[in-house]
């Protein structure tokens, strides 16, 4: 089992500490926050061992999570690498591409491997057509969320549409050729509500709005490709896959067929694999661990979280 320390104790930091506690691939060490007065909560109320200072922390353990505040990422992370541990950290990876860029230095000069929590891709819905997505043309993605002030200290583009923006780029697997975007700040000193379209080389287009000022909650993608049409329903964990084939010569009677102006003829079917429930969160840290163990490239490696942060950076240039 690997030694795992937990680095920021707040509200997500409460739930990897109890599902590293719960996995079978980590020993959990302990915590440090911040705040004295967080630490005694916490070890008071859960029972988790709290370190008095980081470094202990870090030298104590195999892989640190790091689930502080963006402001901070940079800080911790480079500790962590320099110390020769292995780096799970939550996204966006850091404040700016820069900083991002140098823990990818660091962590090929100390030979450490990094994993950045972009928990969509865990997502059981999304996971299940992920092999069934291949070179969409034309995305759209539309992630909305009622207000919350806990978020609001980075741009809805960095708090919610990377989401989307990670998931995207491991699919479409092309360069980000242009970027156009538009955003709106209504209750934050930031944007709230934005919208981005990314056209890649390869002709692909994605357009994306992510909002935190919704009255209702949505997490939707759709992919358009050469015979399928793919819908991911993040929120819900549903899929929804239509593909079409060429119409056989003798279709049954309930067979959907459709002829275009040319008298080709298509037949349109539904493939709506199950989609297992699963802990999205514990999956991609059991993932990490299994990277670590096997020395193979993360899922969501610092260099996709690197790539995600860097797009999203373009989006809120162009506001």
């Amino acid at each position: 089992m690997l030694k795992a320390g937990v680095l920021g104790a707040g509200h997500l930091g409460k739930i990897h500490l109890r599902l590293l506690q719960q996995s079978e691939n980590y020993e959990l060490i302990g915590f440090y926050d911040a705040s004295p007065e967080v630490r005694k909560a916490i070890a008071n109320q859960f029972g988790y061992t709290p370190f008095d200072t980081m470094e202990a922390l870090i030298d104590a353990c195999d892989m640190v999570d790091v689930v502080t505040p963006t402001t901070f990422h940079y800080e911790c992370a480079k500790k962590v690498i320099t110390a020769g541990k292995h780096l799970f950290i939550e996204k966006p990876i850091t404040n700016t591409v820069e900083e991002a860029e140098e823990l990818l230095a660091l962590a090929a000069k100390h030979k450490v491997l990094g994993q950045v929590g972009h928990v969509e891709r865990f997502n059981p819905a999304f996971m299940a057509v992920n092999d069934s997505i291949q070179k969409p043309m034309f995305i759209e993605a539309h992630r909305l969320a009622e207000f919350n002030p806990r978020g609001t200290d980075v741009p809805v583009v960095l708090d919610l549409m990377i989401h989307d923006i990670d998931a995207i780029l491991s699919v479409v697997q092309s360069p980000v050729k242009n970027v156009s975007a538009s955003g709106v700040s209504v209750i934050s000193e930031t944007p709230d509500i934005a919208n981005a379209r990314i056209e890649f080389e390869n002709g692909c287009v994605a357009n994306l709005t992510a909002s935190r000022i919704s009255l209702k909650n949505m997490r939707k993608a759709r992919f358009f490709q050469k015979d399928a049409y793919i819908s991911v329903d993040f929120l819900e964990k549903k899929v929804e896959v239509v593909k079409m084939k060429d119409a056989p010569e003798n279709p049954d009677d309930f067979a959907m067929i459709l002829q275009n102006a040319e008298g080709i003829k298509k037949q349109i079917y539904f493939d709506n694999p199950d989609v297992p429930a699963n802990n999205a969160i514990l999956d991609e840290l059991d993932a990490f661990a299994k990277a670590i163990k096997n020395n193979t490239t993360p899922i969501v490696s610092l260099e996709a979280g690197t790539e995600a942060l860097r797009v999203a950076k373009m989006v809120i240039a162009n506001f």
